[in-house]
């Protein structure tokens, strides 16, 4: 158990924050302060490594249902402002930090992290030993795990037992066989035109992007690039794809984006790209689209101990041979063989030929991305758009770009020396 750490009051009239008991599933419990809403929530505790872009963290869809530990000590000083989510409000359940900033010191900041959490009733506890924290997650894995703080945390003018939010937090949902891309999608589709030099212009293609939990900066990273996108439900069908792609020879392609839950339990979302894959229509897919293309292609998905998550995280990209620092947020990993040839997919007897694992994380030896050698098709795990950085992998969207107007050119061929 942490003992909280004190930090005088912003000025003499702010009023001292309310207990807060961070309690994992296995027992462990820190105590703390409240940081934003007060109250109880529940969700998988993770921890994100990522020093910069708090705020576009908190605000991807694919946090849904987790709490986030951050691992950096200080966080809030930038504040919050109405440029940066990379959607339309916080996805977190629960939010961890261990020294909340006590004032704002950004000229971009329109309002205070902590007021951002309270508004949008996210519970949130600070002054814990994050590093703690980290450690016995990396060391147990990720867990269940629940927030009470204020009123929350007394029963008829007495502490709650520690027992008893125990059992709570043990009576949550867990990750495993999660669907929850339907949760964060949004219900009707919308089209970013081309931006910056190719606005106004004809698009150089169409694609069709199927939001699993789509972050803003995504298909503004393709419409950069001329594309048209054309965001989709995760409920939609092959037809309504076919009904977006353009029918005058324009070149197009499909899109899935990253987004929460298991990838085991999202059968509607497989059979749509096996449709996608059997109709050779050019596929990307990023993080959530990673791990469904490995299940359609036949491969399984395992739980990581404690995932990948923040923004230093080492990618080999083994058709250049160059090594990538990448944005990561996922739990979940593709199990294909590392073998550099290429061997059958083995679905339905190999009938999508040929695959190859194309990016390998170099801490863990873990599936960063697929390509398929006999099917315009081709993944990663990681996050290219990485709007708070770093931006290494921003030539992905251009592999997609080249896929769909140079068909001829693919597939890229893996480097015999890494």
């Amino acid at each position: 158990m942490t003992t909280p750490m004190t930090h005088p009051a912003t000025s003499p009239a702010a009023a001292p924050a309310a207990s807060a008991a961070l309690v994992l599933e296995d027992g462990t419990t820190y105590r703390g302060r409240a940081y934003g809403a007060t109250g109880t929530t529940f969700g998988e505790i993770v921890f994100s490594t990522g020093m910069t872009g708090y705020q576009e963290t908190l605000t991807d869809p694919s946090y849904h249902r987790q709490i986030v530990v951050m691992t950096a000590p200080h966080i809030g000083n930038t504040g919050v402002n109405d440029e940066d989510p990379e959607s339309g409000q916080i996805w977190v359940s629960g939010y961890v930090v261990r020294d909340p900033a006590r004032r704002v010191s950004s000229w971009r900041a329109q309002h205070s992290l902590g007021e951002e959490l309270a508004d949008q009733g996210i519970v949130g506890i600070s002054d814990v030993d994050t590093r703690a924290l980290t450690r016995r997650l990396r060391e147990e894995g990720v867990m269940r795990a629940g927030i009470f703080s204020g009123q929350d945390l007394v029963r008829d003018g007495y502490p709650r037992p520690v027992e008893e939010l125990v059992a709570q937090v043990q009576a949550s949902p867990q990750m495993a066989g999660a669907d929850l891309a339907r949760e964060v999608s949004t219900t009707e589709a919308y089209t970013v035109e081309p931006r910056g030099e190719f606005e106004g212009e004809t698009p150089v293609a169409t694609v069709v992007a199927v939001d699993l939990g789509i972050k803003t900066m995504t298909p503004v990273r393709l419409a950069e690039r001329g594309v048209r996108v054309v965001v989709v439900p995760q409920s939609s069908t092959i037809a309504d794809i076919e009904a977006a792609l353009p029918g005058d020879g324009t070149p197009h392609g499909v899109f899935f984006s990253n987004g929460p839950g298991d990838p085991s339990a999202s059968s509607h979302e497989v059979e749509l790209l096996r449709a996608v894959l059997d109709r050779k229509i050019p596929f990307f897919g990023i993080c959530f689209g990673n791990q469904l293309l490995g299940r359609a292609l036949g491969y399984g998905t395992y739980k990581l101990g404690y995932g990948h998550r923040g923004i230093n995280q080492p990618v080999l990209d083994r058709t250049t041979g160059k090594v990538e620092v990448t944005a990561h947020n996922h739990g979940f990993a593709v199990d294909a063989p590392l073998d550099e040839a290429g061997s059958s997919a083995p679905h339905d007897g190999g009938r999508y030929g040929r695959v190859v694992v194309s990016h390998v994380g170099l801490n863990d030896q873990v599936v960063e991305g697929l390509t398929c050698l006999d099917l315009p098709a081709f993944s990663v795990q990681y996050h290219p758009e990485a709007a708070a950085g770093p931006h290494d992998a921003a030539y992905l969207f251009d592999r997609f770009v080249s896929l769909m107007t140079n068909p001829a050119a693919w597939p890229p061929v893996l480097k015999e020396n890494h």
